[in-house]
């Protein structure tokens, strides 16, 4: 299909009777009240989930030893929601979408169950893949249920609002996996997820029930599946160790890369043969998709990673202790959101697309690039504004990559779009999170290894752990640390640059 700059696919599937285009602001209300409350529920939870262990690791370590293999749970979940999206989307855009996600909402709920009543790590590890194949299916499942009963203007309109849910969630997990671990135990953060899975499914109840779209002599993918797998798997594990440079580099992490890539070469194969492929590589051939997924990739790596080592810079070069560090994290987890909610305003109003992130996303590498360059010389209060004004630009694209790829692929695919946006976004977050990781350990190991052990301290006990040292000492640790976290930032800038890019060049500006 080939689509001239500035206009929508002609042969566009669209999920209602609306004509394309058309737009009734009477009805937006109707329509916020049946739609959103549904798919918001689920995907808060689904998102939540990948973050809310986090400040509850030590307790379960605590409670059931095993320290090393704790951290599985975080990766168990990651792995499994990387492969669901994709998965769920493709049944279904066959099955029904609604129906779909009574199963993706089982899942969940039967895994969070089995990671509270878990007697040791290996067994939570387990119960969290399970959690995990049923959280990747509600985040693309919401996503899709969008498209299939919103019309193509009032898209972004909703896709801003469920960014802005989907962000917050993960801010707030390890806030409220902390609050409830610190008060009720860590098992409570996995109980919850039963009254609420039970008012998510309630609520999923109230949408149009509509069939999904089969073919004649449709049959499972099961060879794309397992190539999909061992693509997916060793490379999340991959990203993984080459975290952590403690012990040297990580040469396993080369080949499990290598698995991964010839994983990757046989699913590519099988995904051309395949009659109802799991993957369906007709669509990442559009243009105006796999530039909309590159976007989701650069964003899911910048915004993830920021808010993953914010924390931790501020803690070595400011002293924060945690509770300034959320106050911190929520007024430029509130700027995404709110970047994300007028977006898609000015995308039910006007019709127009890309021309929001193309813009958008200059602003924000500026703001990352000056915070990477003189964050150290920054006030706290400088560095607020400074990225929350980077964080509301970025906003700009997330509401509207699933538009693109949602009005680009057409009803009879929109799980399958919806799915590959989300996926892209996954393995963004974890590209994003152990490069700039890999940047930051190799630049302190590189300019001197006694540093690292220092800058554990740091981490531990603020920059007061510095004052034992002799001043010179301390004066080139100070500027080790701070050239390592530079190194790291940077490539936040980089990942948003790319975005600019894609977004400058992507055909599909208008819906």
């Amino acid at each position: 299909m080939t689509m001239e700059p500035g206009h929508p696919p002609a042969n566009r599937d669209l999920p209602v009777t609306l004509p394309s285009g058309s737009f009734d602001p009477a009805m937006t209300p109707a329509l916020f009240r049946a739609v959103f409350p549904s798919v918001m529920l689920p995907m808060f939870m689904a998102v939540g989930d990948q973050t809310i262990v986090s400040s509850a690791l030590p307790a379960i370590a605590a409670s059931l030893g095993d320290v090393e293999r704790v951290s599985w749970a975080v990766v168990a979940y990651l792995v499994a929601a990387t492969i669901a999206a994709p998965l769920y989307g493709y049944l279904a855009d066959r099955f029904g979408r609604r129906r779909l996600m009574f199963v993706a909402l089982a899942v969940f709920m039967a895994g969070s169950l089995i990671c509270a009543l878990s007697p040791s790590a290996l067994w939570l590890a387990g119960a969290r893949m399970l959690q995990g194949f049923g959280g990747g299916g509600l985040m693309a499942l919401s996503q899709a249920l969008i498209g299939e009963v919103v019309p193509p203007r009032q898209r972004g309109h909703y896709q801003g609002y469920l960014a802005t849910v989907a962000t917050a969630s993960a801010a707030l997990g390890p806030v409220l996996g902390g609050f409830m671990t610190e008060h009720f135990g860590w098992r409570a953060i996995f109980f919850v997820n039963g009254p609420l899975g039970l008012l998510a499914f309630l609520l999923v109840l109230r949408l149009p029930a509509k069939p999904g779209v089969r073919q004649e002599g449709w049959s499972f993918d099961a060879p794309g599946l397992a190539y999909f797998i061992a693509f997916i798997v060793p490379m999340l594990i991959a990203l993984e160790r080459a975290r952590h440079f403690e012990n040297g580099f990580p040469f396993s992490a080369l080949a499990l890369l290598a698995v991964s890539v010839i994983a990757l070469v046989f699913l590519l194969r099988q995904e051309s043969r395949a009659s109802a492929p799991l993957l369906p590589l007709t669509l990442f051939r559009q243009p105006a998709i796999w530039r909309a997924n590159g976007m989701a990739f650069c964003t899911g790596a910048s915004l993830t990673s920021l808010i993953a080592f914010l924390p931790l810079y501020l803690r070595v070069t400011h002293g924060t202790t945690p509770s300034q560090v959320g106050m911190i994290l929520l007024p430029v987890t509130i700027a995404i959101g709110v970047g994300s909610i007028l977006t898609g305003r000015l995308v039910t109003r006007t019709g127009m697309t890309m021309v929001f992130p193309s813009w958008g996303l200059i602003l924000a590498t500026a703001a990352m690039l000056t915070f990477a360059a003189g964050g150290e010389r920054m006030s706290v209060m400088q560095i607020l504004v400074t990225l929350s004004i980077g964080a509301f630009f970025m906003g700009t694209v997330m509401s509207i990559v699933q538009v693109t790829v949602q009005s680009a692929a057409g009803r009879k695919a929109l799980g399958a779009a919806a799915g590959s946006v989300q996926f892209s976004r996954t393995v963004g977050a974890a590209f994003g999170v152990a490069l700039l990781n890999s940047a930051l350990f190799a630049s302190l190991a590189f300019a001197d290894p006694e540093t690292l052990g220092i800058f554990g301290r740091v981490v531990d006990l603020g920059p007061a752990a510095l004052e034992a040292l002799e001043p010179a000492r301390r004066a080139a640790v100070e500027a080790d640390i701070s050239a390592a976290f530079r190194a790291a930032f940077l490539f936040i800038g980089v990942f948003t640059a790319a975005g600019v890019v894609l977004a400058f060049t992507n055909p599909l500006r208008r819906v």
